[in-house]
């Protein structure tokens, strides 16, 4: 059984795009949004103007979880990096997009923030910025040839 969404056309050193994306940075930021609501979680998300933080930050907590976990076994790789281009484009225009614009940016605040303007916005979105390129690549060329996307699913022929 064969599945376009499960196809991989990476070669096998994509693994550590998947490592880079799933364990170091959404596998365990969404354990911590859950054992940290306060700091990480619905707190964070109150604190910066993010709607129903209550119910978001534990959302966003589990979806991190999860789809960094498929994502570390190259499981439904491509799907599994949607949610987190989502997450990862919210977060760039709640988070970021106001340092870049300025303190009186729109519906989002980041109290106490003390530098505005480019190169602020730039440092302060590296990574969120890092793993955006991460998913889309993910999104794009599949999981790789270590994955079990490739053992479940075959390598699409080209032809």
């Amino acid at each position: 059984m064969r599945s376009r969404w499960a196809d991989s056309n990476a070669n096998p050193w994509t693994i550590l795009i998947r490592l880079a994306v799933g364990l170091v940075v959404f596998f365990p930021e969404g354990i911590q949004k859950l054992i940290f609501p306060d700091i990480l979680g619905a707190g964070r998300f109150a604190k910066i103007g993010i709607p129903a933080p209550e119910i978001l930050g534990p959302f966003v907590g589990v979806v991190e979880l999860v789809c960094g976990a498929l994502i570390i076994l190259g499981l439904f790789t491509r799907l599994a990096t949607i949610p987190l281009i989502v997450t990862m484009i919210v977060a760039l225009v709640s988070t970021k997009l106001p340092i870049l614009l300025g303190e009186g940016f729109g519906p989002f605040s980041l109290p106490d923030f003390k530098r505005y303007g480019f190169w602020s916005a730039q440092h302060e979105s590296r990574a969120d910025l890092t793993m955006l390129l991460g998913c889309l690549y993910l999104l794009i060329v599949g999981a790789g040839d270590w994955s079990l996307d490739r053992r479940l699913f075959g390598k699409r022929h080209e032809h």
